[in-house]
């Protein structure tokens, strides 16, 4: 006869106002769900909240917690209590007596992940993105034995100068482009082109080291930087404590356009509050659009004329004159001042993503949910 071990993990209250945010159940929940290979905290939390990256909420996870929460195996049982007054979630692990003394315990003790790690993985172990001052200073490979132009494991390389104690395993990168801010366009740092790992083997001017790993090829002027420390990969999707709101710069992939599991990197980091599990809602910006039965009001003034306007004239290269007009006008609380019978719609929301990497300016999440198509530009914030 079986007998079932049940270990009482942790519990909660499910608060219809908990911090003014109401967390309701999927009409379509499961009484119980076993967790399985392949499973993600996100996926899981999905079948019983309409709002899966409430979890936190559901469990009453502190900040603690939070950077390090429980681990959760394949073979565990979440299961829906309905015996109170308030539904509870309970996390519920299983074992099997199959004779005196033994014990069926599940082999495979990998935690799952919060989500598919599979699809960030080449973006958690590499660094991304590189501080301009950074590319001035960084270590550079100046030569190969045997004067070889491409760089393979196993060659030994030479760099410019390095002193004992720099560090002793490199990554190998190729400056790439610019992440400019779509709103201030400013640049928040370059975007380093992963190629591949460097070991020291000894320093000085020049240090000499082996390429130990190229997942492209490696040319001389070629830049080193130090490996840094293992990133987060434990993490529960939260909601930002305060209001956070940017922009999509780009969406990685090849594609002129994301959906879920699509890799997208962020104009804002941690400067801005952004952390590591932070979800962001996805809108799409509402289009000015003109009021198809505006009747003017022949009291109105009328539109300004070119010279009323704010504006400067410049030479272009052919020697025409170019107007360049100021941005669309604003009021003190950075309202837009549309003109008469001009409407602007509402932001949609399309999406919700999830921060799995976080620069000083820059962060990089992955598209949980898309209603629509995720373009670049895209506006983020605080759901």
């Amino acid at each position: 006869m079986f007998r079932h071990i049940i270990t009482l993990l942790m519990f909660c209250c499910i608060s219809l106002t908990a911090n003014a945010q109401e967390v309701q159940l999927n009409n379509n929940h499961p009484d119980r769900h076993v967790v399985k290979k392949g499973d993600t905290l996100w996926g899981i939390s999905g079948k019983f909240l309409k709002d899966p990256w409430l979890w936190p909420k559901v469990w009453q996870f502190n900040r603690a917690e939070i950077k390090n929460p429980h681990l959760i195996y394949p073979g565990d049982v979440v299961v829906l209590d309905r015996s109170g007054k308030n539904p509870r979630l309970r996390l519920l692990r299983e074992t099997v007596t199959l004779q005196p003394g033994a014990v069926e315990e599940p082999l495979d003790k990998e935690a799952i992940s919060t989500i598919p790690l599979s699809v960030i993985s080449p973006f958690l172990n590499q660094p991304l993105v590189i501080e301009k001052d950074q590319l001035a200073t960084s270590p550079r490979i100046i030569g190969a034995q045997d004067n070889r132009v491409v760089l393979s494991p196993g060659t030994r390389v030479y760099i410019n100068d390095l002193n004992e104690g720099d560090g002793l395993d490199w990554f190998v990168y190729r400056p790439g482009k610019n992440l400019v801010d779509p709103d201030t366009k400013e640049v928040l740092g370059i975007e380093a082109n992963y190629l591949g790992n460097a070991r020291i083997t000894k320093y000085g001017e020049p240090a000499s080291a082996d390429i130990t790993k190229a997942k492209e090829e490696i040319f001389t002027k070629d830049r080193l930087v130090v490996s840094g420390d293992e990133v987060t990969t434990n993490f529960v999707p939260r909601a930002p404590e305060s209001l956070i709101t940017g922009r999509i710069m780009h969406i990685y992939g090849g594609v002129a356009e994301g959906g879920p599991q699509s890799i997208v990197s962020l104009n804002r980091g941690s400067t801005d509050g952004v952390e590591v599990g932070h979800v962001l809602a996805i809108n799409r910006y509402g289009r000015v659009i003109k009021d198809p039965e505006y009747q003017k009001n022949k009291n109105a003034p009328s539109k300004p004329k070119l010279k009323e306007l704010n504006f400067d004239v410049t030479t272009g290269p052919d020697g025409k004159k170019i107007v360049n007009f100021e941005k669309e006008p604003v009021d003190p609380s950075g309202k837009i001042v549309l003109e008469p019978g001009m409407v602007k719609l509402p932001d949609e929301r399309v999406g919700l993503l999830m921060v799995f990497r976080v620069f000083d300016r820059v962060s990089y999440a992955l598209v949980m949910q898309a209603s629509e198509p995720v373009y670049e530009l895209d506006a983020v914030t605080t759901p």
